[in-house]
């Protein structure tokens, strides 16, 4: 019926919108040098029948309709003239419908554009929050007291010395304060980019660490806190005190908390435990500001006992989180006060400094400070706050937190609880990272403690390091863990998702593969092989990428191994399609194809098959018609169709039609139509068994339609298709074709039964035929008329067939049909339509506005209009008042929206509907409301002052 070249467009295409039918010629090799009947045969002939016999020849009708007798049959000048009132006798109401300038209107559809300041608020902002920290106010039983009082009358127990006077504080007040604070800042900084360069700067700082573990470790039991009481004795009295009182109030005040001055607050929500949490912190910074060191450490001895309850396990993490952030606080303060006691005006310590480098008086200080600590009585307690200052050793002794690292290990084997012991030890090793990873290399690298290294850092870390770990792997004994297979595949997790520095990538790959491929047990071969592979696709070429394919076929074929190792093959073949966008370059592999062999089992090679189809949809950017790719994907679609059988669950038929139609779409032989066509009919020799499929190739093939649309079984399949078909070749200027296939569709309507079969359920088809009906109407806008059939050929063929429909007793539907057609006829009479094919000259070309089309076209309007206000004439008779007052208020609105309504009886046509949609009472009053403010709306505009008179004859129903 269609030549060839509507073919290629057809496949591309799926379904016309009819929108955007104007740009479709520019994805087509069209027809323009062998176009059906030309377009200016039909306007001349047009045009002669209209301007010789004076009359439009809209009585000459098909053939095959001469005997339908409808009322749409001829152009009667008389017209079917019915009676009366909507409710009563029904008069005669003339059609004219109202101008349009759809440019206009849908200039006033836009939304306003209002510019928007960069300044102004915007919800997709982020908010900024401004911490004010204000001066706590001193509290009975509080922890967090700031008061100037008390800050002077605490005396530092640590401070003083024999005589009575702080060497220390003398020291100060001899120095500059300004040269002293910025020299004291610049060793910090030193300090901290020196323990970045222990670790790398790609280590993952704890501070992200430290909101994730808040975030997810949440509880809503109920906890509770003991919290210290702080004495009050010895606040009162003058800074120079005796060193005997200040020994006694020392003394006091550590009994004062042996003793047990603590208070337990109980019934504590999660954000009041945080909130005491970090008032304790607040404390603890103020204590310390004003030389309150004793009760420093009582908050951070308290502090640490709280780690010691485990009764809220899942909020253990969110606590552990907290109460480190107080060691790490005490822990800095301890460091940063002795390190000032080495700076001066003269000199700074160095970047490394070693203990020589640190005075006596820093020395006494820090030696003071582990005395005091190591007297804490409770295990928990001591291990934590010596944690938290065993940094200060460097002041000591070059070896000194080497030595103590032993020993606070071994302390933690006397804590009973293994909750408690395991969060002590990651305490420790995140306090002295660097030591700890000193110390694994001395413990003879083994293989597991490295496989949880790489398994818990984060990959930038482990990348950086990769040769590193790949030479403490090599050297690790296996005692009992396999040596290998699991730090291998570690390091492989983490290479894929982090870089490697460039210039070590293929060394990398090359030992590490010369370690993999000596694996004896094809587990642990394949386990290690599955990672590598994407390492290998990420950083190299397909030559290197065919090598390890290559080697995984070796080690897997021999005594059928892959059939163990389906999930692992499966993510290899994932993972090379993902990194392998170009699939020329893919099949051009060698062992690619191959590799696909090992797949034996149906259900998994077609899940494989279904995985390559979706990386091709989802990646080929342009058609293709390469040889190698196109017998390749062939084979892999025959391998999905064949796999359906009478089992096969329609979702994964309709999966599989969709990944099979994605690959016909992508195939284009440009003007080689004969090719294209060759192609789709082995196509639809290969794929018989999936109807989808079918249908995407009679969509690709409009030459097969007519043979093929016939068999289907669905007939709103054989409707949409008839539809669809004769879009394509009116897109493609084939305007007999097209309307051939308007006519198919046309003779097919009485066949749409009053139940059809949806996703196994029996449902009424009247709404499926209503907006099929619809989509038709919106395509014969723009479908020219044919010099031999008369004027809106189509449109009365059409009308006669919903005439004739039996419709079911209850429906309003043919109504609702009747006013969409009433909406087609208001478009068809336009000076410019408001869509248009490109190189199709619709009916406002070929007619040009004569008059005596656009008179046929208001009879056909009038006959429409009287088959409405019969039906609700007789919806009155039948008691339906609510369809009634619904249609009613339907009807008024297409009047009101296409209608002329400066004409009198139009106007006073659309006032009785209005009443008649509030007759009853059955009317939605907001609907009605919103209704009238439209109108009000619009009446303002220049071309719409008529509609002013309207709204005053417009009345709203009250609800007496």
């Amino acid at each position: 019926v269609a030549p060839a070249e509507v073919v290629t467009w057809a496949v591309r295409s799926g379904q016309l919108p009819l929108t955007s039918m104007a740009s479709a010629e520019n994805e087509v090799c069209a027809v323009r040098s062998v176009a059906c009947p030309s377009q200016t045969w039909r306007l001349q002939k047009l045009q002669r029948g209209i301007s010789g016999a004076g009359q439009v020849p809209s009585t000459n009708m098909a053939a095959g309709d001469a005997g339908r007798g409808g009322v749409w049959m001829g152009s009667r000048a008389d017209g079917p003239r019915t009676s009366g009132h909507v409710t009563g006798k029904m008069a005669v109401f003339p059609w004219h419908s109202r101008n349009r300038n759809y440019k206009a209107e849908f200039a006033s559809c836009r939304l306003e554009a209002v510019p928007l300041e960069f300044g102004d608020y915007h919800p997709l902002k982020p908010i900024t929050v401004t911490e004010s920290k204000t001066k706590k106010v001193n509290r009975k039983g509080s922890t967090s007291s700031t008061s100037s009082s008390s800050s002077s009358s605490m005396v530092d127990p640590l401070s003083s010395v024999l005589d009575g006077t702080d060497p220390l504080s003398m020291f100060a007040a001899t120095a500059d304060p300004v040269a002293l604070a910025a020299a004291t800042d610049s060793s910090r900084r030193k300090r901290d980019r020196d323990d970045n360069s222990v670790v790398g700067s790609d280590f993952e700082p704890w501070a992200n660490k430290r909101g994730e573990i808040l975030a997810r470790y949440t509880t809503t039991e109920k906890l509770s806190i003991n919290l210290f009481m702080g004495s009050e004795k010895g606040k009162a009295g003058t800074a120079t005190l005796a060193m005997s009182e200040k020994v006694r109030t020392r003394l006091e005040e550590l009994d004062d908390f042996e003793e047990g001055s603590q208070k337990e607050l109980l019934n504590l929500t999660q954000q009041d435990y945080v909130n005491r949490i970090e008032e304790l912190n607040q404390s603890l910074k103020d204590a310390w500001a004003s030389d309150q060191k004793v009760k420093a450490l009582k908050i951070v001895i308290q502090c640490s006992k709280l780690l010691s309850d485990t009764s809220v396990i899942q909020f253990y993490p969110s606590k552990f989180v907290l109460i480190t952030d107080i060691l790490d606080t005490f822990g800095k303060l301890v460091y940063e006060r002795i390190f000032s006691m080495c700076v001066d005006n003269r000199s700074v310590l160095p970047d490394h400094f070693s203990p020589e480098n640190a005075n006596d008086t820093a020395k006494e200080t820090c030696l003071n400070w582990f005395f005091k600590i190591a007297s804490i009585r409770e295990l928990i307690p001591r291990f934590y706050v010596e944690a938290s200052i065993l940094k200060c050793n460097k002041f000591l002794s070059k070896t000194g937190i080497s030595e103590c690292l032993p020993r606070l290990t071994c302390m933690i084997r006397g804590i009973g609880d293994p909750l408690v012991s395991v969060y002590a030890r990651a305490y420790l090793c995140r306090a002295l990272l660097t030591e700890m990873m000193e110390r694994c290399k001395k413990l003879g690298n083994n293989a597991l403690l490295l496989n949880s290294v790489m398994s818990a850092f984060r990959a930038e870390f482990i990348a950086t390091r990769s040769m590193d770990f790949i030479g403490m792997i090599k050297e690790c004994d296996e005692s009992g863990f396999p040596k290998v297979a699991s730090p291998f595949r570690s390091l492989g997790l983490n290479l894929a998702l982090a870089d490697p520095p460039e210039s070590d990538r293929l060394q990398i790959l090359n030992e590490a593969w010369k370690v993999i491929t000596k694996l004896k047990n094809s587990q642990d071969y394949i386990n290690c092989a599955e990672v590598w592979v994407e390492y290998t696709c990420k950083h190299f070429t397909k030559r290197e990428v065919n090598t390890v394919l290559a080697d995984v076929i070796k080690h897997m074929t021999p005594d059928r191994a892959f059939e163990d190792s389906y999930p692992q093959l499966q993510l290899i073949i994932k993972k090379v399609i993902a990194y392998f966008h170009d699939f020329s370059v893919l099949f051009s592999v060698e062992k690619f194809l191959p590799f696909l062999d090992m797949f034996q089992k149906e259900s998994v090679r077609v899940e494989v098959c279904k995985c390559i189809m979706d990386a091709f949809i989802k990646h080929q950017q342009e058609p293709t018609k390469d040889p190698v790719i196109l017998n390749a994907l062939l084979h892999v679609c025959k391998t999905m169709h064949d796999s359906v059988n009478a089992l096969t669950l329609e979702d994964e038929k309709r999966m599989l039609s969709y990944l099979i139609n994605g690959f016909i779409k992508m195939v284009s032989f440009g003007r080689d139509f004969e090719q294209q066509l060759s192609f789709y009919v082995e196509s639809r020799s290969m794929f018989c068994n999936l109807e989808p499929v079918l249908v995407q190739l009679i969509h690709a093939c409009v030459a097969y339609c007519f043979i093929t649309i016939p068999s289907l079984a669905g007939i709103f399949t054989r409707l949409n298709l008839y539809l669809h078909s004769g879009q394509v070749a009116l897109a493609n200027q084939c305007l007999s074709q097209a309307d051939a296939f308007f006519k198919a569709a046309i003779s097919l309507i009485p066949e749409v039964p009053k139940m059809i079969n949806i996703d196994g359920k029996m449902r009424p088809s009247e709404s499926f035929l209503l907006e099929f009906l619809c989509n038709f109407f919106s395509t014969l806008l723009i479908v020219p008329d044919h010099p031999e059939h008369g004027v809106l050929f189509l449109v009365r063929e059409l009308l006669n067939v919903i005439q004739d429909y039996t419709w079911e007793d209850n429906s309003d539907e043919k109504i609702r049909i009747y006013t969409c057609v009433l909406h087609l006829l208001s478009a068809m009479s336009q000076e410019t339509y408001l869509y248009h094919i490109d190189k199709v000259d619709s009916n406002d070309s070929l007619y040009g506005g004569d008059s005596k089309f656009l008179a046929e076209n208001n009879k056909l309007c009038e006959t429409v209009m009287a088959q409405i206000l019969e039906h609700l004439k007789a919806l009155a008779k039948d008691e339906a008042l609510k369809r009634q007052s619904s249609l009613g208020l339907s009807f008024f609105n297409s009047i009101l929206a296409h209608g002329d309504l400066r004409n009198n009886k139009l106007n006073q046509l659309s006032v009785n509907l209005w009443h008649l949609a509030q007759r009853h009472g059955c009317a939605d009053t907001r609907t009605m409301v919103k209704t009238l403010e439209y109108i009000k709306k619009q009446s303002k505009q220049p071309d719409m002052t008529h509609l002013t008179e309207l709204a005053l004859r417009l009345p709203l129903q009250t609800r007496t």
